[in-house]
């Protein structure tokens, strides 16, 4: 196991999505199940990041939008912008998730269930994310069937 399963609290963090496409979006989603409070900044941004009440900055990616940043979520679609960013932010310290490069995250984002205050996260080390999600659907499925109950 590389990754040490954890709860981060994100209510005052400064949270911030390098990326518009259809990755980001889905990043940008399961986000917003957990807070209003993100800045995304893309060149292009999706209708459905635009539709959510984050900060939307639609522009290239410069060094200075690091400053203050203690959550990065680098998806930009580019491989060699995404390491760039990735370096930018280890010197400075920021955790940092690299869209499809687990070697390169210093978190993931396993497959969630979330009703009212509690969360079920199912990670495979982004080994067999495929597998985590059909877990965690299998879990949800469960409950909501009430064949596991939470109460």
């Amino acid at each position: 196991m590389e990754y040490l399963p954890i709860s981060i609290r994100i209510s005052d963090a400064r949270i911030l999505i390098v990326g518009g496409g259809k990755v980001a979006t889905h990043k940008a989603q399961i986000l917003h199940r957990f807070t209003d409070k993100a800045t995304v900044i893309a060149k292009e941004i999706s209708d459905e990041i635009k539709a959510l009440p984050f900060t939307i900055i639609e522009r290239p990616f410069r060094e200075k939008d690091l400053d203050g940043i203690n959550l990065l979520f680098v998806v930009t679609g580019d491989h060699e912008l995404n390491h760039r960013i990735k370096d930018l932010a280890s010197k400075r310290g920021i955790l940092t998730s690299v869209c499809d490069d687990p070697a390169a995250c210093d978190f993931i984002s396993p497959a969630i269930y979330r009703q009212d205050n509690l969360t079920i996260a199912v990670g495979s080390d982004s080994r067999d994310v495929k597998r985590s999600i059909r877990v965690r659907n299998r879990i949800q499925q469960a409950i909501e069937n009430g064949e596991l109950d939470i109460e």
